[in-house]
């Protein structure tokens, strides 16, 4: 899960995807496409809006997304164009291209919508969030569980 500064979105959308997916062999990690965050927990708003859906994101960590992870996952989320763009940079090879997807093409299909970033928007566009990614978040799940044939 990737978007900006990896403290509003991408914590939110890891947490979603980590609670939904608990019964299944996957590792759900989030990053940023930039440095200005690292280290840094997610916005209190996101935690705010996690736990109140019993999610815990707290102990989560801002970090900046790497030429490796594209390396290390099979899957690759950003939140909006302008994340999917930087990451694509990253990307050498055909494969590590096919990896990255905009997350809310999973409920959109083929529109290419954003994430809007709730930063700037108040408790409201944090709900918002929550509420788009939880709803492409589970379809992500119904796929990996078909996958691992769950």
């Amino acid at each position: 899960m990737v978007c900006l500064g990896n403290i509003c979105r991408s914590p939110l959308a890891e947490g979603i995807l980590a609670a939904k997916c608990e019964h299944l062999p996957v590792v759900v990690d989030s990053a940023g496409t930039s440095a200005h965050h690292i280290g840094e927990g997610p916005d209190h708003r996101s935690v705010h809006i996690a736990t109140i859906n019993g999610i815990d994101i707290g102990d989560q960590r801002a970090r900046k997304l790497m030429k490796s992870d594209l390396e290390d996952f099979d899957l690759i989320f950003a939140m909006d164009s302008a994340n999917y763009n930087n990451i694509l940079k990253l990307a050498s090879t055909d494969e590590d291209r096919e990896k990255v997807k905009l997350i809310l093409n999973e409920s959109s299909p083929g529109q290419n919508k954003a994430v809007p970033d709730p930063y700037y928007g108040g408790d409201q566009g944090f709900e918002n969030v929550f509420n788009l990614l939880d709803e492409a978040c589970e379809l992500v799940k119904n796929q990996l569980e078909k996958e691992f044939d769950v």
